[in-house]
């Protein structure tokens, strides 16, 4: 009874008015729980990898620093052109459903009446449809960027999706890297510590991934742990063998 009294809340007016209204703007924390993932995981690949090849934590420190520094630009750079690639493709979509509006506005009605008329609109009302939506020239293109195109008008900003990225793959990409900075390098509990926060982290980011995808925290807790368990422990294998290969001394 509790849940079926939320889900009527949920669709009140305000609330309703309110869910569309958010739908309509890009959640930029899609690209901060990527960021963070790749971050925390390349990160602590490279611990575990200096680790298994028996190298010093000050080694560890320096490959994770310049590694948090070059691939989370590299990130940020790539969700950068690519959210900036969908920004072009739309404003030039755009740029021709107003050239064909000038040109052929009976065409371009048409092909809103048929769009309609596939969602089982008939008749006067079909009619009024057409007619609301063509009056509005702002509407009439993205309904025809939506239904005819297939693309979203709700894209992000790249300049703020990439810095978000970074920022994410930054922050939480280096939790790995503070045990070993801030205990001595002779000390036997600075992995131990590292792999423990690492741990803590790939946890903490599966359950937020876990709550906005409105699934099971604990399921996508754990998903997300085994998934950089796994990077992490090939990147110790390899490491491991190295070591094993070129004779590295502990």
């Amino acid at each position: 009874m509790v849940k079926l009294d939320e889900l009527r809340r949920d669709h009140e007016p305000s609330r309703v008015k309110q869910r569309l209204d958010s739908a309509l703007e890009h959640n930029y924390v899609g690209d901060a729980v990527l960021g963070a993932i790749d971050g925390c995981v390349t990160t602590f690949a490279v611990v575990a990898s200096v680790v298994g090849a028996g190298l010093s934590s000050t080694i560890a420190v320096v490959l994770g620093l310049a590694n948090l520094t070059a691939d989370g630009f590299s990130m940020a750079v790539s969700n950068f052109q690519a959210s900036k690639s969908e920004v072009e493709r739309l404003d030039e979509a755009r740029r021709d459903e107003e050239r064909h509006i000038d040109v052929v506005p009976e065409g371009e009605k048409e092909e809103i009446r048929q769009i309609f008329e596939r969602k089982g609109f008939d008749g006067e009302q079909l009619e009024l449809i057409v007619e609301v939506i063509t009056s509005d020239r702002k509407l009439w293109v993205d309904t025809m960027l939506v239904e005819e195109l297939g693309l979203r008008v709700d894209l992000p900003n790249p300049w703020r999706a990439g810095l978000t990225t970074f920022a994410a793959f930054a922050v939480v990409g280096v939790i790995p890297l503070l045990p070993l900075m801030l205990l001595s390098a002779e000390s036997g509990y600075a992995f131990t510590a590292s792999a423990i926060a690492t741990v803590v982290a790939f946890f903490g980011i599966g359950m937020v991934k876990g709550v906005l995808l409105k699934g099971s925290p604990i399921a996508s807790g754990i998903e997300t742990l085994m998934t950089g368990s796994a990077a992490a422990g090939l990147a110790f294998g390899i490491g491991t063998w190295l070591r094993a290969v070129y004779g590295i001394e502990l």
